[in-house]
């Protein structure tokens, strides 16, 4: 008996006998059914087809879960969760305590590509008084940073705090800030910048907006972040969140 080239199917030499030409038109469906079947065995819906390691014989890859990507692991096609990327996941959330003249966010874990701080109302017991971040603990002369007002600028280098919220108002609870920190894992100088929105502290039905942008001469990964008011008062009122950016 001959066989085709591709797949090795049986049928009939050109000298084989009329009588035999059933027999052999059923082992030729037959081959074919079962090439066939092994070209395509997906069972369920959305199922897919991938070559596999043995000649003439495909792999069935059910389908995946909502938000699922497909991807290749080992060699082969699966599915998987997308990769994270610009996501933010909350470290620690919490208050600024009525009284309290720090806060220290400690214990930040590693993982991630950048460290965002937010805070809403927060306030001090006096009009005009700052709120200043500190890293690791560091009190040292190590934060160098520009405050942007307008169209100029005015400098603070070197200096032993990072400068947050500037002249806050002591009664009304409206205002927002955000402080970025990246690479904070880096054995890199650390940079950041924040921005915040308050209600001024001489009018408070104004707002008044500022940012900064500096670093610090600190190499070590960042693990604790301390909120203080840099003024003769505490904390009067405020909430934070810390967050994890991917």
């Amino acid at each position: 008996m001959a066989n085709t080239t591709n797949y090795n199917w049986e049928t009939p030499d050109d000298t084989d006998l009329v009588k035999d030409d059933a027999a052999a038109i059923r082992t030729l469906g037959s081959s074919i059914d079962t090439t066939t079947k092994n070209l395509n065995p997906q069972t369920t819906t959305g199922a897919l087809a991938y070559r596999s390691a043995t000649a003439n014989v495909n792999t069935a890859l059910t389908i995946g879960t909502t938000g699922q990507i497909l991807t290749v692991a080992g060699g082969v096609p699966t599915w998987a969760a997308p990769a994270s990327g610009g996501s933010m996941t909350e470290i620690t959330s919490g208050s600024l305590p009525t009284g309290a003249s720090t806060v220290t966010l400690s214990a930040i874990p590693g993982g991630y590509r950048d460290l965002r701080l937010v805070t809403k109302n927060a306030r001090t017991g006096s009009d005009g008084d700052n709120i200043g971040l500190r890293l690791n603990g560091n009190t040292g002369s190590v934060y160098y940073d520009n405050l942007f007002v307008g169209e100029g600028t005015t400098n603070q280098a070197p200096g032993t705090l990072m400068r947050f919220i500037g002249s806050v108002d002591n009664t009304a609870a409206n205002g927002l800030a955000v402080a970025t920190f990246y690479e904070y894992e880096s054995t890199t100088w650390k940079m950041h910048n924040s921005f915040f929105i308050t209600p001024n502290e001489t009018t408070p039905a104004n707002a008044r907006g500022q940012a900064y942008q500096g670093g610090s001469d600190i190499t070590s990964a960042i693990t604790s972040i301390t909120m203080y008011s840099t003024g003769a008062s505490n904390f009067a009122a405020g909430t934070y969140v810390l967050y994890g950016v991917k």
